[in-house]
């Protein structure tokens, strides 16, 4: 556990190592000479001493490298909380390399066919097979030719599994072409063997990109079966264009298409502009630049992380309840704070549910729920990181409706990505290293 002296020499250290590793740091976009201290909303928990990652003993594994690979540990009999009442002390528990090596990492998904391996994204253009703490030499797909990661936020972002994956074999990719611009895609299994067959690729969407930061890259299947795709707003700083408020661009948007058992897409009838008078695929408006954004799968509630321009990160919430057409405020205001501009009077915004400054970090990464079940104490608890310092924060709403958000881990990693298991098990990627984490209890 570091103490007080420890603390603030280490992030001194890791802002000048961003500065050198700025090259290959898809999110950090932050002007780090206009950092402004500041405090998080006085609703919220202090935080505590902060603990960091244990080392583990690495061993020579697949074509991108492996771990020592061990058990995977029993649950043990801890009551699961109907509601969340408190934080857990992080000194019992730790982020655990189970796989390393992979260039550049930006997502992973569970394809839950009774395999136990995972599919990790490599940046370049690789979908990698991670078995048994190691990865296979054959990759699941290599779109290094078709994939522009040229710039530091350009590359294979982001991955949906169809959620019936383990039968059909149907997934779906988000990537910058060799041009620049956005592309989604759906993919299929290959006939024999572990991997997917590249010439199955059906490209469903291209969305042209101005400028070579801003890509966002998730996409995600809701829990009505629709898949979600954020947009960020297409780059430079501060929405030159004004993207984000103009409903006729996809930039800056949460888009929202029915994609299972059709040729190619159709619209959902409840999208707010299906009949006209915007793109028809928009669901959401005001996006600077999405990195994250997930379904809680046992409420469906959205929570999705904003990356912001040079002072607020923020946390948004959606209840699963929500109609479509929200406005997250962007680019008049960043966080709930005013940038620029000046909005109609009729906008209504849903502003975030927790937000931090520079004296925090610089880029967030937005996370998941916890509903699995070796680790009941953490149920119910969303977990989300910011990219520059390492940082991962737990957070919940209390029965008095009030966010509860506290700082458990401290890791010496860039986190460009969570990922979530079938079971429910949580991971994070290491954009920096190329390692792979999962939350483990010590």
């Amino acid at each position: 556990m570091r103490n007080q002296q420890t603390v603030v020499p280490y992030f001194i250290v890791m802002i000048i190592s961003g500065l050198l590793l700025a090259a290959c740091l898809p999110q950090f976009e932050a002007d780090l000479a206009t950092m402004v201290p500041t405090s998080p909303p006085p609703t919220l928990t202090t935080q505590p001493a902060l603990p960091t990652v244990s080392p583990t003993a690495v061993t020579p594994g697949g074509a991108e490298g492996g771990v020592e690979e061990t058990p995977p540990p029993t649950p043990i009999e801890i009551p699961v909380l109907e509601s969340v009442e408190s934080f857990p002390s992080p000194e019992g528990f730790e982020w655990r390399l189970v796989g390393e090596g992979v260039h550049r990492p930006t997502d992973l998904a569970d394809p839950n066919d009774g395999t136990g391996r995972l599919l990790v994204l490599s940046q370049v253009g690789r979908i990698l097979v991670l078995e048994n703490g190691q990865f296979l030499t054959e990759p699941f797909l290599d779109l290094t030719a078709h994939v522009g990661a040229t710039a530091n936020e350009r590359g294979l972002l982001g991955i949906a599994l169809d959620p019936e994956f383990a039968e059909n074999g149907i997934f779906y990719l988000n990537y910058t072409n060799q041009d620049g611009n956005t592309t989604i895609s759906r993919f299929r299994r290959a006939d024999v063997g572990y991997r997917a067959d590249p010439t199955s690729e059906q490209i469903l969407m291209v969305i042209e990109q101005p400028y070579p930061n801003h890509n966002g890259g998730d996409l995600e299947f809701g829990p009505d079966g629709l898949l979600y795709i954020g947009m960020g707003d297409g780059g430079s700083g501060g929405d030159p264009q004004r993207n984000a408020q103009n409903v006729n661009t996809l930039l800056g948007k949460m888009l929202r298409i029915d994609v299972r058992g059709k040729d190619t897409y159709t619209i959902p009838a409840d999208n707010p502009f299906s009949v006209g008078g915007g793109r028809q695929e928009i669901w959401a408006v005001g996006l600077r630049n999405p990195w994250r954004y997930t379904f809680d799968r046992l409420t469906g509630d959205l929570y999705l992380a904003d990356v912001g321009q040079n002072r607020w990160e923020e946390i948004n919430f959606v209840p699963a309840s929500s109609p479509p057409g929200l406005n997250f405020g962007w680019h008049f205001r960043e966080g709930s704070h005013t940038f620029e501009g000046n909005p109609p009077p009729d906008i209504e915004w849903l502003d975030p549910v927790y937000e931090y400054g520079r004296a925090d970090g610089c880029s967030v990464t937005g996370g998941y729920v916890y509903r699995g079940s070796l680790l009941p104490e953490f149920y119910g608890i969303y977990l989300f990181g910011d990219y520059c310092t390492g940082s991962v924060w737990g957070m919940f709403r209390a029965a008095n409706s009030q966010w509860q958000v506290e700082r458990l881990f401290q890791l010496q990693v860039n986190i460009s990505s969570f990922g979530e298991d079938a079971t429910g098990e949580l991971y994070l990627l290491d954009h920096r290293n190329g390692g792979l984490y999962r939350l483990e209890r010590r």
